[in-house]
């Protein structure tokens, strides 16, 4: 099934409803001057509690301040990475209001696809960002949904080869990885290993901290504990990554156990800058749902087909003494 887009209903009040993101109430719009009905756009992301997924929201909202004449935004997520059923509700709820196209970054590889099929067959453009759709399961629903978004396993595997450049070979690290059915934990997990293995360290241990600082910060601890030669741990994103340099630091080990991450939000910097965070990647997450939109309009006045579409990931280290 081509993911193509609909022809937009004429103009009515009702179909000019944005939700502002992050507040309790509505935010009414209108037609432009010309009273051309522009198209409206959803972003549905994962976690509003992880920042990575707020400075996603402000890009996209900066953006279409910017761009007011050409579409408008209605921006909603989760507060939980792990509510895959309220994800669900918020396609079918764009669905039902007939929005032109959906920017979605899935919490779940896999279980947002049919509720994302529905929506193609109602004639929705629908662009996944951040995390990549299941590709076998995409086949076996014959749909096509155009991913744009950065490589994580390069990005991974980037920061990997950055932190085994302080490291020596032999050495013990672990991996703290992010939901295991997301294809961006996945990624990223294979990029780690793909330097560590490559630079001749010893994985030790690997375990999932959901995306969540407070439960990467129980796995450090433990992996820590565990493994008292242990001299890195790599962090599947940056939220996890602040759990483990807690960890590191309750257990008496700071400046002894390298901590790395990914994202580059604002709260790791000041880490970077203490050298207490050696590396992150950064995916430009201000940017990344703004490469969906774009694309999504694109689609939707008929200047592109439906295609993947690859975003830039960048190094970020701490400063050298």
């Amino acid at each position: 099934m081509l993911n193509t887009p609909k022809q937009r209903p004429g103009a009515t009040l009702f179909g000019m409803l944005a939700i502002a993101l992050l507040t309790a109430g509505c935010r009414p719009t209108s037609p432009d001057a010309a009273g051309v009905d522009r198209p409206r756009v959803a972003l549905i992301m994962k976690s509003l509690a992880n920042e990575f997924f707020l400075t996603m929201a402000n890009g996209a909202e900066e953006h279409q301040r910017a761009n007011a004449d050409r579409y408008e935004l209605i921006s909603n997520g989760i507060k939980d990475e792990r509510d895959l059923n309220q994800q669900v509700k918020l396609v079918e709820q764009m669905i039902a209001e007939r929005v032109d196209a959906i920017v979605i970054a899935p919490a779940d590889s896999k279980a947002l696809i049919p509720v994302c099929k529905r929506a193609v067959k109602a004639g929705i453009v629908v662009v996944n960002i951040d995390n990549r759709f299941d590709a076998e399961v995409l086949a076996e629903e014959e749909l096509e949904v155009p991913f744009v978004g950065p490589d994580n396993r390069l990005g991974a595997q980037t920061v990997g080869r950055h932190l085994a450049s302080r490291l020596q070979s032999g050495d013990q690290v672990a991996i703290i990885e992010g939901i295991p059915t997301a294809f961006n934990a996945q990624q990223r997990r294979l990029g780690f290993e793909d330097a560590m293995n490559a630079a001749g360290m010893k994985i030790v241990d690997a375990q999932s901290g959901q995306w969540e600082m407070g439960k990467a910060n129980l796995v450090a601890s433990a992996m820590i504990n565990e493994h008292p030669d242990l001299k890195a741990l790599l962090c599947a994103n940056d939220s996890m990554a602040l759990g483990a340099v807690a960890a590191v630091k309750a257990a008496g080990k700071s400046g002894q156990i390298a901590v790395v991450g990914f994202d580059n939000i604002s709260a790791v910097r000041q880490m970077l800058e203490e050298g207490r965070v050696l590396a992150t990647a950064d995916q430009h997450g201000d940017q990344l749902a703004v490469y969906g939109i774009e694309f999504a309009l694109q689609i939707i006045n008929g200047e592109a087909t439906p295609s993947d579409k690859q975003t830039p990931v960048d190094l970020i280290v701490a400063d050298e003494p």
